[in-house]
């Protein structure tokens, strides 16, 4: 069971050696746009790569996620699936520019998860260059609607129409490097819109103001009593509203996130929001809407199973230390699903969500080592247990 460690320091000079073609795979991926729900040309270029690596089995299934398959030596295993969510948090729709120097590459939407779809697109090229064959199935997947409103269903879709045994998963998130994640906290994702009728928005002086009252909402959640055990907390994360300086504000808006490791908490904190925004609704004749955008299980993979304990060796081997939070990653849905799963980071990088993202390039090698370690471990069995 050793050997995957043993070999990690020859994946990392081997992965040095063809980081020109990873780094061309990130930048032809990443500049193609992939907002969530306009995933399709990303898809379609995922799989050309897959196909032009001779990746045993290239598709875009019907809910579009793209799919490649290197086939194991063992029929009766059941596939190990690697995923790299395909969508980005930007909503830009036009082709982007990367920019790549002898460290970085910096690119909007390189950090979450371009760079990662780049390294998927990859592995059957660094797996043929590690000389590396595995027993099972090795299904490489970028789910499509994975953020925000697409709460997961390409991931949730893939798994209810696979027609075989899944042994285990390792999911890939561009930054950062340590990053472990075996467990995931039960959460709702949700927005509140308020809006001035257009019939009150004529009178200046005893209009409502939107910024206003969503203030009062504001106020009130920040109210609410959360429990020390089990640990909840309630995120408000976006708020705009408003057009003009000297004009009243006739729409505002705010995102918030409940997160506990209570499922039952999380329903209970999101029941009283609902109340509050039906009373202030009323309290100031405005329309306000209250909107679910995703929400998740608290689900986990026990800390001394022995996938997490194969993935923590691997990190204090390559003499990286191991962060392990919470995951909002398909992690999760493969833990609902019973199916021992860990998401890990690949690289370091700095301004995730922003125009100015960037990744480094050298730390990469380490994180894409990490891979084919743990691919050789659950193909022994760490995660059969």
């Amino acid at each position: 069971m050793e050997d995957y460690l043993n070999a990690l320091p020859t994946f990392v000079d081997r992965i040095r050696k063809i980081r020109e073609i990873i780094i061309s795979n990130i930048v032809l991926v990443g500049q193609i746009p992939a907002p969530t729900f306009q995933e399709r040309r990303r898809a379609e270029c995922l799989v050309e790569r897959l196909s032009e690596f001779n990746t045993d089995e290239c598709v875009i299934d019907d809910y579009g996620n793209p799919v490649g398959v290197i086939r194991g030596t063992a029929k009766e295993k059941g596939a190990i699936f690697i995923v790299a969510h395909l969508d980005t948090f930007s909503e830009l729709e036009t082709d982007q520019h990367y920019e790549v120097t002898d460290k970085i590459i910096s690119g909007v939407g390189v950090s979450d998860n371009s760079a990662a779809v780049g390294v998927l697109a990859s592995l059957p090229e660094i797996f043929r260059q590690l000389d590396l064959t595995f027993e099972s199935d090795i299904v490489l997947v970028a789910p499509v609607q994975s953020l925000g409103k697409g709460n997961l269903r390409g991931i949730r879709r893939l798994l209810r129409a696979w027609p075989g045994p899944i042994r285990g998963a390792i999911c890939l998130e561009s930054v950062e490097l340590g990053r472990l994640n075996y467990y995931s906290s039960a959460m709702i994702r949700g927005v509140i819109n308020c809006s001035i009728a257009a019939e009150k928005q004529l009178g200046r002086h005893h209009t409502p103001n939107a910024i206003l009252v969503i203030n009062e909402v504001i106020n009130a959640i920040l109210g609410l009593r959360l429990p020390q055990k089990p640990r909840t907390q309630i995120v408000i994360g976006k708020i705009s509203g408003g057009f003009n300086h000297g004009k009243i504000a006739y729409d505002a808006m705010i995102g918030f996130e409940i997160r506990s490791d209570s499922d039952e908490m999380v329903r209970e904190l999101y029941s009283d929001i609902h109340d509050i925004v039906d009373g202030i609704n009323k309290s100031f004749a405005v329309e306000i809407k209250l909107d679910r955008i995703s929400n998740l299980n608290a689900t986990q993979l026990q800390h001394n199973h022995p996938l997490v304990k194969c993935a923590s060796r691997i990190l204090r081997r390559l003499e990286v230390e191991a962060v392990c939070d919470p995951s909002e990653t398909a992690l999760s849905i493969f833990l609902q699903n019973g199916i021992p799963s860990v998401t890990i980071g690949l690289t370091l990088g700095e301004n995730f969500h922003q125009d100015g993202a960037m990744i480094e390039i050298e730390p990469m090698v380490k994180g894409i080592a990490q891979i084919p370690a743990l691919l050789m471990a659950m193909d022994k069995g760490a995660c059969d247990e």
